[in-house]
């Protein structure tokens, strides 16, 4: 694990510059709590991972693993300690919500990837978000098998390892490297997922699957990837993802074009320079009525 040891006594990748971009001390210290959680999450994961693993199923193909729980845990416990009192929604324990909270809320995804957790393959991250009036004001987004901390703050910046990071410069579809995801409840839409599939496919240079929208996010934002977009997604799939995104430069919208939010099930992000191609692609596929 790199990094020294953190006052709240584990390991920590350093975050000096996201912090020094960040000008709120209270948003500095939610960074630095959600931080050190998600890295102790990280622990957690990295030493189950090639353990065998109780699976159950949530539903036909989405799973929950011991380690979800555990990882979930922990975040719990390190938010709780360190900052009393704020709301949670998280994946596990917490996915209930009516509405949208008008109130601070921590959004958690203990182990985004858990079906490629369960089978060994190593794509998965831990993923929290602050959430507040309306956006996400801290993300950190934490895979413990490439040890990369990405995080950001609200008009502070966005960093991997404490670099700064930025969306791509690909403005041409057919030069673009876009991911995408399916949802859990794919057996009853695969043609309208299929068709959207196809109708990217045949207009860009690749097309990526790896199972993790976190981690998709946080690749579009330091310019591995191109673009992004997916269906059926939960506030926890992408309430810390988005906010690189934003903060890297990038470009968010449902696939009519009209703005995002983590509590909208459909996602197009992008680099900026391809989202108009991209929803000139997508808007057929749109069931969001505003």
């Amino acid at each position: 694990m790199p990094g020294k040891k953190s006052d709240m006594g584990h390991p920590t990748t350093p975050i000096k510059n996201c912090l020094h971009h960040c000008i709120n001390p209270e948003t500095q210290n939610m960074l630095r709590v959600a931080t050190a959680a998600a890295l102790k999450a990280g622990v957690v994961l990295q030493e189950r991972y090639e353990e065998p693993h109780q699976i159950l199923h949530k539903g036909t193909i989405d799973l929950v693993t011991e380690a979800d729980l555990s990882a979930e845990k922990v975040i719990l416990h390190v938010l709780q300690q360190n900052i009393p009192g704020i709301k949670v929604l998280s994946e596990e324990s917490f996915a209930s919500y009516d509405t949208i909270p008008a109130e601070p809320v921590w959004i958690i995804d203990p182990l985004d990837g858990t079906t490629n957790f369960a089978h060994n393959f190593p794509w998965f991250a831990v993923s929290i978000a602050l959430y507040d009036r309306g956006e996400s004001r801290v993300g950190v987004i934490y895979n413990p098998i490439k040890q990369e901390l990405f995080c950001a703050t609200r008009a502070g910046g966005a960093w991997l390892n404490d670099r700064r990071i930025k969306v791509s410069e690909v403005f041409a579809l057919h030069n673009a490297l876009v991911a995408t995801g399916f949802p859990y409840d794919i057996q009853e839409r695969s043609d309208a997922i299929l068709a959207m599939l196809k109708a990217v496919l045949t207009h860009v240079q690749g097309v990526r699957r790896p199972g993790a929208a976190a981690l998709d996010l946080a690749y579009l934002a330091c310019g591995r990837l191109d673009a992004f977009w997916e269906v059926g997604l939960k506030p926890w799939d992408t309430a810390a993802g988005c906010l690189l995104v934003e903060e890297a430069g990038g470009t968010l919208s449902n696939f009519s074009g009209s703005p995002f939010s983590p509590y909208t099930p459909e996602l197009l992000a992008s680099n900026t320079l391809l989202h108009k191609d991209l929803t000139a692609l997508l808007h057929g596929f749109s069931t969001i009525t505003s």
